[in-house]
């Protein structure tokens, strides 16, 4: 059954100086927060290897946030901003990223309204870059770009896009985000917005990890523009969720069946991807093949299989088609009454008021994500995309 949930009972008065609009000097000397069994207490990020068991299993999203926002103008002079979402044509983001003289892309548009069926050239004249409209709803739309340049989309963005940081942080995009808003490990590129809870993480920080003997691996799923997307509507029940592609390697299904480590997930992005696993699972079970993970799935209706039983055939699967990873798609929604299968403990920062992020942390620790985010704001943490940090274990209540 849908949860019968209302997102203003999941607010909090976060005011604007405590949103964090630039990075720390250092990654790792952000705060730490950190939760269980009711208790709350906090650490430098730096020594999170301290409070991590070494008999632990840790997965990061390796995706990487690609410069999508593109500033164009018209003849008249009016400047048009398109933000690259996800591509359309190729469909897939390695393909997109490869073309070298055109491909289309679902984006958000600025000033849409001044735009109308003309072709736009970016606003630097000695680059060909132009963009044309194919498809218009509202401030989004599908638009073609071409370009004769003869290198890669990938290449063309790099030259003329600009990092998307978040709207809240209200400033442009300055020369420290283009390394901060990533994370030392990003490798594949697709996102829109960074999976901030890896932003704290220094060589210093994952080399610590590894001299204690933690295992890491990897995921990747590209986070969308939907991340910011506030509830509008106050059921909870009435949210659309965006879709959102994961991979996950065959070695990694393997190391999840065979796991008998804690797990923990670095990000709500690792999360969702490792709590969508599940469900592939069942897919690969009655269906015989893997299908994008729906955003009510595991509310409507009890399952009976075991996490083992639904990893090992996502495993089956692979095996029989010769694949060493899966590519899906997941719009699942992680509320309070949602059944974690995986995973253990969470590394994240602190999340917008009323956001499906703060539902995400309230389904994890029950109730005390209440006392968590008190405890924070009268505690000086700083918040959202350049906070602090937390540690949280599952509640198990």
């Amino acid at each position: 059954m849908i949860p019968d949930l209302h997102i203003e009972n999941y607010s909090y008065p976060l005011t604007e100086d405590r949103i964090a609009k630039y990075p720390l000097p250092c990654r790792d000397s952000s705060k730490l927060l950190l939760y269980a069994d009711g208790q709350i207490s906090e650490s430098v990020f730096k020594n999170l290897p301290d409070f991590i068991d070494s008999d632990s299993l840790m997965i990061f999203n390796d995706t990487k946030v690609v410069p999508a926002r593109l500033h164009f103008k018209r003849e008249s002079g009016a400047h048009i901003e398109i933000f690259c979402l996800q591509p359309v044509e190729p469909a897939e983001y390695v393909q997109a990223f490869a073309a070298t003289s055109s491909c289309r892309w679902q984006c958000v548009i600025g000033n849409s309204k001044r735009w109308k069926d003309d072709i736009l050239h970016f606003i630097d004249p000695s680059i060909s870059l132009r963009a044309k409209l194919v498809s218009k709803q509202a401030q989004s739309g599908v638009v073609e770009f071409s370009w004769d340049e003869g290198i890669c989309f990938s290449n063309i963005l790099d030259l003329c896009g600009q990092v998307p940081i978040p709207p809240y942080l209200n400033r442009e995009t300055e020369a420290v985000d283009l390394e901060r808003y990533q994370t030392v490990y990003a490798r594949i590129k697709g996102s829109v917005a960074a999976p901030t809870a890896g932003l704290h993480f220094t060589d210093n920080v994952l080399e610590g990890l590894g001299a204690k003997g933690i295992v890491t691996d990897r995921v990747c799923l590209h986070v969308g523009a939907g991340t910011f997307l506030p509830v509008k509507t106050s059921a909870v029940a009435e949210h659309p969720m965006h879709r959102e592609p994961f991979v996950v390697k065959a070695s990694l299904i393997r190391e999840l069946i065979e796991n008998k480590r804690q797990l923990i997930a670095v990000g709500t992005t690792s999360v969702r991807t490792l709590e969508s696993l599940y469900y592939i699972g069942v897919s690969c079970i009655e269906k015989g093949k893997v299908e994008d993970v729906e955003q009510w799935a595991p509310y409507q209706r009890e399952y009976s299989y075991s996490t083992r039983e639904a990893l090992q055939a996502i495993l089956d699967y692979m095996q029989k088609e010769g694949l060493e990873e899966i590519s899906a798609g997941t719009r699942i929604i992680i509320l309070p009454g949602f059944k974690f299968r995986l995973v253990e403990r969470l590394i994240t920062n602190f999340h917008q008021s009323e956001s499906t992020l703060i539902l995400l942390v309230a389904a994890f620790v029950g109730e005390d994500w209440r006392k968590i985010y008190s405890y924070a704001l009268e505690h000086d943490f700083r918040f959202l995309s350049y906070g602090d940090s937390s540690l949280l274990s599952r509640s198990n209540k």
